[in-house]
C-alpha cells in the first residue's frame, strides 16, 4: 500500500522502497545534487516535518546529519502513512531587488567581466550578478542557507564545525552556491570578482577559517585576534574562486568584507557603507533584524555597534508552523469583527506556514483584540490559535515564548546601544530598518508588541537589504571598499553581556509592550 508524501507542498503517492529523491523527481521537484544520487555530495538534504517513522533507517552516508534532516537519495518510504518534508531549496525567496531611501551611489569604476555580491546570512543567502563594465544589475537569486542541518543559529554552527571534520558546512554551501551560479544568465567563468558579506561566523566558515574562537568569550574572529596581535592589517579576507570551490573564474578575486568585532560582522560593515555613514551628520540607527540582529548607531563623528543573538524565530525558525518568506507563507494577519483570521499569503495560494512579518502582525492583532496579554499568554484557556484549519496552520504559546526571547535579545541591544550613546529613542534622526524582514514589517504592529521603539513613523525608513547594497558598492568601487575598511576601524563595539543592566533589559524586552528607554 502506498504512502502519501508531501514534499515542498506537493502530494505524491509513494510505494514502499522508493526514495524521497525519486518521488520528488516524479512530480518535477528539483533536488540539488552533484553526485547523481550516490550519497557522496550530501547536497540532497530534506527536512522531515512529519512521518519520520515511515522512513528507512539512517545510513552511514547520513552520519553527519541529526534530528529531522535526511539525505533524500538514501531515504526510502517504508510504510503507508503520511510523510511531510521539504528540500533546502523550496523555491525562490522573496528578495528586494532595489533598496529604498538610500543615498545615491555614483562611484562605479568600469572594468571588464562580471562580478558577484553575496549576503551570506545564517538563514538565507542572497546573490547579485553585476556587469562590471556598466554597473548594471544583471540578475539576482536567493535560497535558504543549507547549513541549517548544523543548527539554526551561529553558536550551533560553530559547535557543529568544531566537532565534525571535513568542513562539511562549507562544502555543502559551496555545492548550493555552485548550482545557483550556474543558473545565472552568464558563463560562470566570466565572473572575475566577488564580494562576500555576512556575520562573522558565516563569513569565516565560507573562507575556511577556524570559527571556534567566535563561540568563546570574548567571541572574536581569528582575523580579529590576528589583527590585534599585529599579524594582519585588516580583518578582511581574500581568496581565489578556485579555493572557494566555486565555478567562477579560477583566478577570480573573492573578497570577504571586514568584520567589526565579535559577532558584529561584515554584513554590518556593508550596511554602514550603504547608508553613507562616513558622511552623515545626523544621528542614525540601523537595525537589521534576523537570526543575528545587528544594531549600529551614530554618524561621521562617532559610531557604536552591537550584535543581538536573537535566534531564528523571527525568520520562521523554531516556530511550529514557521517558514521563510517563500510562496505559501502567511505575511499579514488581521482579525475581523467576528474573530476570524484574514490572511495574506505570499504568492496568493493556500497557506503552508507563517513567516516573520506574519508572526509580528499576528501577535499585534492578538493583543489588539485582547486574545493575548502582554506576557504572551493566551486568554480564555486557549491552547492554540488555528489560522487555517484546512491546511493545519496554527500558532501555540510555545511559539510566543520563542518570539519573546528573540524580541528580548533585540530590545536589550537597543537599550544598550542607546544608553551608551547617551540619547533617547526620540532623539534619533533616522531609524533604518534593514533586511528583507524589516522591509515588509508592519511598523505599527512591530511597535505595539515592542519589537522596535515607538518613534515617529516619519523617521523610520524600511530600506530593504542594505547589506547586499553595501556589498554591491564594494564590488563596483575600490574607493568604497577602502571607505568600508576605514569605517570599521572607528566603530565602538558594545558587548551586551558586559552591560550591568543587560539581564534587566532582556527580561523587560520579553514582555509584549512598547519599548521605553530605561
Amino acid at each position: 500500500m502506498a504512502a502519501l508524501l508531501t514534499i515542498n507542498g506537493c502530494n505524491v503517492e509513494a510505494a514502499p522502497g522508493v526514495t524521497i529523491f525519486d518521488c520528488a523527481e516524479s512530480v518535477g521537484i528539483h533536488v540539488p545534487t552533484s553526485c547523481h544520487k550516490q550519497g557522496k555530495c550530501r547536497e540532497c538534504m530534506v527536512e522531515v516535518t512529519g512521518g519520520m517513522e515511515y522512513l528507512s533507517e539512517s545510513t552511514d552516508r547520513e552520519r553527519h546529519l541529526s534530528g529531522a534532516f535526511r539525505l533524500s537519495c538514501r531515504t526510502s518510504i517504508q510504510g503507508d502513512g503520511r510523510v511531510r518534508c521539504h528540500t533546502m531549496r523550496r523555491g525562490h525567496m522573496r528578495i528586494e531587488r532595489q533598496a529604498v531611501g538610500l543615498p545615491l551611489f555614483e562611484a562605479h569604476v568600469p572594468r571588464p567581466g562580471f562580478g558577484l555580491a553575496m549576503d551570506l546570512g545564517t538563514t538565507t543567502v542572497v546573490l547579485r550578478l553585476l556587469n562590471l563594465e556598466t554597473g548594471e544589475l544583471v540578475a539576482d537569486a536567493s535560497f535558504e542557507n543549507p547549513q541549517r542541518f548544523g543548527g539554526s543559529d551561529v553558536m550551533a554552527r560553530i559547535h557543529y564545525d568544531t566537532l565534525h571534520p571535513g568542513k562539511l558546512l562549507r562544502r555543502t554551501l559551496a555545492g548550493y552556491l555552485s548550482h545557483a551560479i550556474e543558473e545565472l544568465p552568464v558563463d560562470p567563468k566570466a565572473i572575475r570578482e566577488m564580494v562576500v558579506v555576512g556575520n562573522s561566523t558565516m563569513r569565516d566558515l565560507f573562507f575556511r577559517q577556524n570559527v571556534y574562537s567566535i563561540g568563546q568569550s570574548p567571541y572574536q574572529s581569528i582575523t580579529e585576534i590576528e589583527m590585534a596581535a599585529g599579524k594582519r592589517a585588516t580583518t578582511s579576507l581574500t581568496e581565489s574562486g578556485r579555493r572557494c570551490l566555486l565555478p567562477i573564474h579560477p583566478d577570480a578575486e573573492v573578497y570577504g568584507a571586514p568584520v567589526i568585532s565579535g559577532h558584529v560582522g561584515a554584513d554590518a560593515a556593508a550596511c554602514m557603507l550603504a547608508v553613507d555613514l562616513a558622511h552623515e551628520d545626523r544621528v542614525v540607527a540601523i537595525m537589521d533584524i534576523g537570526t543575528n540582529t545587528e544594531l549600529i548607531m551614530g554618524n561621521r563623528h562617532r559610531i557604536l555597534a552591537a550584535s543581538c543573538p536573537a535566534g531564528p524565530a523571527f525568520e520562521g525558525g523554531a516556530i511550529a508552523c514557521g517558514m521563510p518568506a517563500l510562496d505559501g507563507a502567511i505575511e499579514d494577519v488581521r482579525i475581523d469583527d467576528e474573530g476570524g483570521f484574514q490572511l495574506d499569503v505570499i504568492g496568493g495560494g493556500a497557506p503552508l506556514g507563517i513567516c516573520g512579518s506574519g508572526l509580528v502582525s499576528l501577535m499585534s492583532e492578538l493583543m489588539r483584540t485582547g486574545r493575548m496579554n502582554d506576557r504572551g499568554r493566551f486568554e480564555h484557556d486557549v491552547e492554540r490559535m488555528v489560522l487555517d484549519e484546512a491546511n493545519n496552520v496554527y500558532f501555540v504559546e510555545s511559539d510566543v515564548n520563542e518570539l519573546a526571547q528573540a524580541k528580548g535579545a533585540n530590545v536589550a541591544g537597543l537599550q544598550t546601544v542607546f544608553s551608551n550613546y547617551g540619547i533617547g529613542f526620540d532623539q534619533v534622526d533616522v531609524f533604518y530598518l534593514a533586511g528583507g524582514f524589516g522591509r515588509h514589517l508592519d511598523v505599527d504592529a512591530a511597535a505595539r508588541i515592542g519589537l522596535i521603539p515607538g518613534i515617529a513613523k516619519s523617521r523610520i525608513v524600511q530600506v530593504g537589504n542594505a547589506a547586499i547594497e553595501g556589498a554591491s558598492m564594494a564590488l563596483l568601487s575600490p574607493a568604497k571598499r577602502q571607505e568600508m575598511e576605514d569605517l570599521v576601524r572607528r566603530v565602538e563595539h558594545c558587548r551586551l553581556e558586559t552591560h550591568p543592566d543587560f539581564f534587566d533589559f532582556f527580561v523587560d524586552g520579553c514582555q509584549f509592550r512598547q519599548v521605553v528607554l530605561q
